[in-house]
């Protein structure tokens, strides 16, 4: 069953999920704009209405994003590691920011973020951007009825040019089976890009009034339901 028409405003999407979820929206039915840096937009697919500005600099963009029902938030430091600190300040703290204006101006009733998930015993400047990213969602009235949030929590998400964490898969499967680890493992454990691409959708065209937050099970629970759909 198709889902109701949307209009979205995504940031972040010339990157590697905004890349994917366009694309998938679009073929879904949806109104899509995107922000892009100037020589970028080209990177948008047809279809999607491009908005150029700059990510970090909402007098750059909010004032212009048309009206819509969802802003996805998808920017953040690429390849994300623990000597990245700063950058995790300088770009994912700064652009939830700009977001979250753009959301306002826009009348925007859903907010999806893609945080990260938590607790976890290492990346901790990066999860603690994230923390305080999904806080200041909140805190913006986003967790309030009828205004919703969706908090998406992945740890890490394997596909081309992320291929490496394939070998860890016989581990994952190890520690998910075994008592001690097991929640742990499957809170921190990996989800493909499809999967993560079909939470997202899955997000956008059920929005929640108050907060959802969607971790590594439900993740892979969206990618095996979209695999089932007709």
């Amino acid at each position: 069953m198709q889902a109701a028409q949307r209009s979205i405003f995504v940031t972040g999407g010339t990157g590697y999920l905004g890349t994917r979820l366009i694309p998938a929206l679009l073929a879904r039915g949806h109104r899509v704009a995107a922000l892009a840096r100037p020589g970028s937009a080209r990177k948008l697919p047809s279809g999607c209405q491009p908005l150029l500005g700059d990510a970090l600099d909402a007098a750059t963009f909010a004032a212009r994003v048309p009206p819509v029902d969802t802003l996805v938030h998808l920017v953040g430091t690429p390849r994300p590691a623990p000597w990245k600190a700063k950058r995790f300040r300088a770009v994912d703290a700064v652009s939830v920011g700009a977001a979250l204006a753009a959301a306002e101006a826009a009348g925007a009733r859903h907010f999806v973020y893609l945080s990260a998930a938590h607790p976890a015993p290492v990346m901790r400047a990066y999860v603690a951007v994230r923390a305080e990213g999904e806080a200041r969602v909140a805190a913006a009235g986003f967790a309030q009825p009828p205004r919703g949030a969706t908090f998406l929590r992945p740890w890490y998400v394997l596909g081309p040019g992320h291929r490496w964490a394939y070998l860890t898969i016989p581990a994952y499967a190890v520690l998910e089976r075994l008592p001690p680890t097991r929640v742990t493992a499957r809170r921190l454990g990996l989800v493909t890009l499809r999967e993560m691409t079909a939470a997202l959708v899955g997000a956008v065209e059920d929005p929640p009034q108050g907060v959802r937050v969607v971790e590594v099970p439900a993740i892979r629970a969206a990618g095996r339901a979209a695999d089932l759909a007709p």
